[in-house]
């Protein structure tokens, strides 16, 4: 059955009666068995070559996810980030509390996937060679020696604390996955994945990561406290001796090739023209009002002049990417508007700059985000 078509009327967020909507993707029709079918200017439709995704994947998925359950309880969101992340290649920041399994998660994925781990401490007086190496003399000779930035996943913890010069070298490793030691160049290690953390309590002698910086995140995720029940399973693995390490069993789920593999899979998930224009819109939309200069969309209302620099092109890039491990994730061959929803806050967050008066006003990224969503059309 066709489902009607969008209107001011029908769509509660959408512009108000007689104005004309947010330009957002065109109509999408659902066939009987809910593939997506965009309907063009012209009528063309396009169809998902595959309603379902390959079994092998969704076994390794299946595998990965228990290594993952028995090292952790609960906390199912930091999962799924850090699957996307490692599904996408995107790297991720997490900001959270002490104490909610940031570190644990992130040793859990390396022994999951067979990978190498390694862990940096932020501190004011880290230097860039503690991170990624340096060439020390040894017997009359320059020998390099690699830091722990060469590894498959690295945990960076609190790196709002590391001055700007460490953060540039980070920067590089994060861009272009190689590092370079007394002029000479070295690939990192693929596949390579940086988890970054902060600390939102105690800012005393942070540095504010810049903008370049947090654009190279394809994901900023935000823990929260274990329910009553998560944590008291936590204190019965405890007293059996099993927290962190589930009941003892392989933690091991598939090979770094197989992860590679897991990439090329999530890479050729079909995204319908129809989720792209979605995806442009809602991006497009986060650089309107306030400074910009641009006309904001309908519904955006007061919060657009809070706006001071939008999303740039890398989170539509990154929005995409994430869509697409997300629906393999939840075992379709297929993005759906609601992978997108799901994905605005952690893509854009900390990609939409504030005015200093929306800081005075506590307005947070969040609450813009939540806006531009309702406001754009979805298809």
């Amino acid at each position: 059955m066709t489902a009607p078509a969008h209107s001011p009327q029908a769509h509660p967020l959408a512009g108000t009666r007689g104005a004309e909507p947010w330009p957002g993707p065109a109509p999408v029709r659902r066939g009987a068995q809910g593939r997506a079918r965009s309907a063009g200017p012209a009528g063309a439709r396009t169809t998902p070559p595959h309603s379902r995704t390959d079994p092998d994947a969704d076994a390794a998925l299946a595998a990965i996810d228990r290594c993952l359950d028995a090292a952790l309880v609960g906390q199912h969101r930091l999962r799924e980030t850090l699957l996307l992340g490692l599904l996408t290649g995107g790297h991720v920041l997490l900001e959270s509390v002490p104490g909610l399994a940031k570190t644990t998660g992130a040793q859990a994925l390396a022994h999951a996937v067979d990978g190498t781990f390694s862990r940096i401490q932020g501190t004011p007086d880290l230097l860039p060679s503690d991170i990624i190496g340096a060439q020390v003399l040894s017997d009359g000779r320059f020998e390099t020696r690699l830091g722990p930035v060469h590894a498959n996943i690295v945990l960076l913890d609190e790196i709002n604390r590391s001055s700007a010069k460490t953060q540039s070298a980070m920067l590089e490793a994060m861009a272009e996955k190689q590092t370079t030691i007394g002029g000479q160049r070295f690939e990192l290690p693929d596949p390579f994945l940086v988890l970054a953390t902060q600390n939102p309590l105690d800012q005393e002698g942070t540095y504010a990561l810049p903008e370049a910086q947090l654009d190279r995140f394809a994901l900023k995720d935000v823990l929260a406290y274990p329910t009553q029940a998560e944590e008291l399973e936590m204190l019965r693995r405890l007293e059996a001796g099993t927290l962190g390490t589930g009941d003892g069993a392989d933690r091991r789920a598939c090979s770094l090739a197989q992860v590679r593999t897991l990439r090329a899979a999530a890479a050729a998930t079909y995204i319908d023209p129809a989720i792209s224009r979605y995806i442009v819109a809602i991006v497009a939309a986060t650089r309107t009002g306030g400074r910009t200069g641009r006309t904001p969309p309908p519904r955006l209302g007061a919060l657009a002049e809070h706006i001071a620099c939008g999303a740039s092109p890398r989170a539509s890039i990154a929005f995409t990417a994430c869509a697409k491990a997300l629906a393999l994730l939840r075992g379709r061959a297929f993005v759906i508007p609601e992978d997108v929803a799901d994905l605005a806050p952690r893509v854009l967050c900390h990609r939409i700059g504030l005015t200093f008066e929306a800081r005075a006003l506590e307005v947070r990224p969040r609450d813009i985000v939540a806006a531009v969503v309702g406001a754009v059309r979805a298809p």
